[in-house]
């Protein structure tokens, strides 16, 4: 490969991950000059598989908790508070809620590659605490290890996907990331319900956990290359179309003026923006929280209640498989039908669909009611989580997008949290059927708020206004 070239606005500095695709460059858009980059899923083919699959290995690392780690709690470690029990779930999320602030602004500033390969050293201790844990406080230091881990390398990968593909397909590109990160998590609750049954809790079935560790590490190091200059000429396109349109890129909808360095939104406006100033921004967010709340609920309440149900190791194993499988594998689906629908419809339908199926759960008895219930709310939870996604980046400017999608996982992982702390507070009170009961109710307000506040977010963002999407 040549030597890169200069940069006529300035000296340029390379890359320091030798691939020699990207220039530094001060005083461009985003830092990076491009040499060699051209966005879309079939130019960037082979990095986004690569991609896809280094996310399915950090979605594993969560799914080896989903049916093991309640059960656990009880048997290992004698909880019998459901708040205390769902413990190790608050305080994932909060972790991961808080990493993804600094995992999009650090992607934004140092490379997406190294942020990715920063949250893979993190999780690789995580198995090994899981089992050598002689107390609970060592499940909570290696559920703060996974936050962390979660919240660098699948927010890097999402960032990344983002980056490749331009805007054309993004809720596709949204769709195969989520489709990977969430049937990986499927995959490992069914396979480590399989083995907890057959060869107990621990430590065979946090085995798995060392292989996708090591995995995920590996294929960082070794194969993914930095996506910034991806950004970077998504976001110079947008602002070179803009003008030859005659426009200001910050008259576009939502944009509020970041086309140029010189009106970059600082870090406390974009969590103004994301967080409740923008309605399609904040009404993404919330929704996003409100959907991780459920599933907070799903991951840490419904092993145990189902196991009060009389179910087995393996049923529930099976039953935690069932919802995040449906998830996934519709979302390669539903991410593709947001950019043809648009993705308001999607995410207030979606919630909607999600709450229902959350009261399917708390009015059931039996395995098979049970077992529906969770198709339904995998359909629901497809239909809203690569939609969001997608949205954020709609509406996002390039040269901030990464912080956005740092911001908007902020709330919606702070919804672990939440859930955690809410069900388990209720099932204390209440039973477990109420907690779920209420979650539900909650789950089809925020599709009621969705479908009263947030804009549609297709085709009005600013780079669907300016951005030609083949560029050569």
């Amino acid at each position: 490969m040549s030597a890169p070239r200069a940069v006529s606005r300035g000296p340029a500095v390379p890359r320091a991950d030798g691939y020699g695709r990207f220039e530094r460059d001060p005083e461009d858009l985003g830092r990076w000059s491009v040499t060699e980059v051209r966005l879309g899923l079939r130019e960037n083919r082979g990095q986004f598989w690569l991609l896809v699959l280094v996310n399915a290995f950090v979605g594993a690392m969560v799914g080896l908790e989903r049916t093991v780690l309640p059960l656990l709690a009880e048997t290992d470690f004698g909880l019998s508070s459901r708040g205390a029990v769902l413990s190790f779930i608050a305080t994932f999320g909060l972790v991961k809620a808080v990493t993804n602030v600094f995992a999009g602004r650090l992607g934004d500033i140092h490379g997406r590659r190294r942020v990715l390969i920063a949250g893979w050293l993190f999780g690789l201790p995580v198995p090994f605490l899981l089992i050598a844990a002689p107390t609970w406080t060592w499940v909570l230091l290696a559920n703060v290890l996974l936050g962390i881990n979660q919240g660098l390398a699948w927010s890097t990968t999402v960032i990344m996907k983002i980056d490749l593909v331009g805007p054309e397909r993004r809720g596709f590109a949204m769709g195969l990331n989520e489709f990977a990160g969430y049937l990986a998590v499927a995959l490992a609750a069914l396979a480590t319900g399989y083995i907890a049954e057959r060869h107990g809790l621990r430590p065979e079935p946090f085995y798995l956990g060392i292989a996708f560790a090591a995995a995920g590490l590996a294929l960082s190091v070794l194969f993914v290359r930095e996506s910034l200059g991806h950004a970077a000429l998504e976001a110079r396109a947008a602002g070179g179309s803009a003008a030859a349109h005659g426009a200001q890129p910050s008259a576009a909808p939502h944009a509020e003026g970041a086309a140029t360095r010189g009106t970059d939104p600082s870090s406390a406006e974009i969590l103004a923006r994301v967080s409740w100033r923008d309605p399609a921004l904040s009404s993404a967010s919330q929704a996003g929280l409100v959907n991780n709340l459920n599933d907070g609920l799903a991951w840490g309440l419904f092993p145990l209640f189902f196991a009060a149900g009389g179910l087995s190791v393996g049923q529930i194993g099976v039953l935690a498989f069932l919802y995040p499988a449906v998830w996934g594998a519709l979302q390669l689906w539903t991410g593709a039908l947001s950019d043809r629908i648009g993705r308001k419809g999607l995410i207030a339908g979606g919630m909607i669909v999600q709450g229902a199926a959350l009261g399917m759960i708390a009015l059931s008895g039996s395995f098979r009611g049970w077992a529906a219930a969770a198709v339904v709310l995998g359909v629901g939870t497809a239909m809203v989580y690569p939609t969001l996604l997608a949205a954020i980046g709609d509406v996002a400017h390039p040269s901030w997008r990464g912080s956005a999608v740092g911001v908007y996982r902020f709330w919606r992982d702070s919804g672990y949290a939440a859930g955690a702390l809410a069900a388990g507070l209720l099932a204390d009170r209440v039973g477990m059927a109420g907690a779920i009961g209420a979650v539900a109710a909650l789950t089809a307000c925020s599709g009621l708020l969705v479908a009263i506040r947030m804009p549609e977010t297709r085709g009005r963002g600013q780079v669907d206004a300016f951005l030609t999407p083949r560029l050569s």
